[in-house]
């Protein structure tokens, strides 16, 4: 994939991204199938990666497909995004969210058309 294909992917990634609520998480499978390229979570990832100066992208709202707080290294490796799902009434036990399905928000049932 080129630079700039992959530049506007990331965009479409943090357009969905901006649009998880407060005290809700996502996956990065889930935004990647919501984008059609259901085999890209690894790139969404990436993308979260980059965002790192965004205030626009809310990089801790994602997590991986098992609810674990695998993009920590996005926060220089603190408790940063731990700290900022629970301010957000989100629970967190041993870097994973609890109760995962009903803090889940899943971008192909929430949002209308794909970017």
């Amino acid at each position: 994939m080129s630079t700039v294909d992959k530049s506007g992917f990331f965009e479409k990634v943090y357009k969905v991204a901006a649009q998880i609520p407060e005290g809700r998480v996502t996956s990065y499978g889930a935004i990647a199938k919501y984008l059609g390229a259901a085999k890209s979570a690894r790139m969404v990832g990436w993308a979260m990666n980059a965002s790192k100066n965004r205030e626009d992208v809310p990089a801790h709202r994602v997590v991986n497909r098992n609810g674990m707080l695998t993009g920590k290294s996005h926060f220089g490796g603190s408790n940063a995004m731990q700290q900022l799902l629970e301010a957000e009434g989100v629970k967190i036990r041993e870097m994973k969210v609890l109760d995962f399905d009903s803090v889940f928000w899943d971008p192909m049932t929430q949002l209308e058309e794909p970017y």
